[in-house]
């Protein structure tokens, strides 16, 4: 055992307690986050317990760990610690996540955690708080700068959908133009929108501009039934991207093909994922090469730039998901003849030109940016277990940290 490090029952470094009933009917909104298994999934006016805190689900999702800086609500599905007996809150926060909640689960259909045997659990933590700390800034800085990544591709995702809205959507240039407004868009690029509306099948759209269906601009080629392509025992693999990895941006290991099926199978960070079926979404990959399961459509144009399609398409998400919603025999979908139905407007050369310097500019830094933090996720998870153990101490972590910069 490291030196400094103490065996002790869980009970005696934490004090665990469950949530509290909080039915949506008796929510008020407000800025206090409502914590439950699945993290924070709601907001409320008044909080329970002060924070900082460290939430963790009781029934459901076992063994993720949340940190919340603020006063909170956890709910009744969780279990929060009450009672941090002198140890630094953040630092917990990462201890627990080294623990196997599944040891500690009733045998039940629906799994459920029994606070007084994870009290009894036998684990070894660091004494001293200044320790505890150290740990918990170097792994919590890790963690800052990936939630510095999300908020600010949040807003820039939010920004581009808002231009791409305006500009190809609404054609707010052309109208203001139209109406006599004042311009709100650099000369150079004001100039080259039309100042008229012409009738299309698409009903008004920009002078001089096209109307193409989604099928035209990209092609969209489904995944494969991946279950036929498992690999040998020392063949290449590839993780598998079905729905779920989809949503969570990142692959869970639990499958693997052949790393030999075709390319157009095959995507990397970057690349355009539509979900065709069941939950339908359209993101940017960003977790890696991986094998691109059926149901899922990797999107790719000769012609059009990555911002345009990928905007197009997920202009049409709305009507799509409609569309899936309505299949009550089987599991929602769409089919390749709404995407020959679906139709955009499509800008001349000139302006597509011009805009793509700034709408692919803000998508190359939203990839960037969840590639970066894939990869000091991954620092952590690696660092996560050497620290809490003592295996590794904190000056040599540090110094792995700075070398890594």
């Amino acid at each position: 055992m490291a030196s400094g490090w103490r065996q002790s029952p869980l009970g005696n470094v934490i004090e665990l307690k469950r949530g509290y009933d909080l039915p949506k009917r008796d929510r008020i909104p407000g800025k206090t986050p409502v914590v439950s298994s699945s993290g924070t999934t709601d907001w409320h006016s008044e909080a329970k317990v002060r924070g900082p805190g460290v939430v963790t689900g009781r029934y459901g999702t076992l063994g993720e760990i949340y940190f919340i800086q603020d006063d909170f609500w956890p709910l009744n599905t969780a279990l929060y610690v009450r009672d941090f007996k002198g140890n630094d809150p953040r630092f917990i926060s990462y201890f627990l996540r080294g623990l196997d909640f599944s040891a500690y689960s009733d045998k039940a259909a629906v799994p459920g955690l029994n606070r007084n045997h994870l009290h009894e659990a036998i684990v070894r933590y660091p004494m001293d708080i200044e320790e505890q700390r150290r740990i918990a800034h170097i792994l919590g800085t890790l963690d800052d700068k990936i939630e510095l990544n999300l908020r600010m591709n949040q807003t820039l995702e939010e920004m581009t959908r808002a231009i791409f809205k305006d500009w190809f959507v609404d054609f707010g240039p052309v109208r203001a133009k139209l109406e006599g407004r004042e311009p709100y868009l650099p000369p150079e690029l004001w100039d080259l929108f039309p100042d008229r509306l012409a009738d299309s099948e698409l009903d008004e759209i920009p002078e001089g501009w096209e109307v193409k269906a989604l099928d035209e601009i990209a092609d969209y080629r489904n995944g494969l039934a991946l279950q036929k392509f498992r690999p040998a025992e020392n063949e290449e693999r590839l993780p598998v991207v079905k729905i779920a990895q989809l949503r969570a941006g990142k692959p869970d290991g639990d499958e693997w093909a052949k790393a030999s099926i075709t390319p157009d199978c095959i995507i990397d960070d970057g690349d355009v994922v539509f979900s065709w079926s069941g939950s339908l979404l359209i993101k940017v990959w960003c977790g890696g090469p991986a094998a691109l399961n059926q149901h899922l459509f990797k999107v790719t144009s000769r012609q059009y730039p990555k911002w345009f399609y990928l905007h197009s398409t997920e202009s049409h998400l709305p009507a799509f998901q409609a569309i899936a919603a309505g299949k009550t025999t089987t599991m929602g979908h769409i089919k390749r003849e709404h995407l020959k139905e679906a139709k955009c407007a499509v800008p001349d050369a000139a302006l597509m030109t011009a805009v793509g310097g700034i709408l692919a500019e803000l998508l190359a830094k939203t990839v960037l940016a969840d590639v970066e933090s894939r990869a000091l996720a991954a620092q952590r998870d690696a660092l996560l277990p050497r620290l809490i153990s003592g295996e590794l101490r904190v000056g040599t972590a540090e110094c792995t940290l700075e070398v890594a910069k």
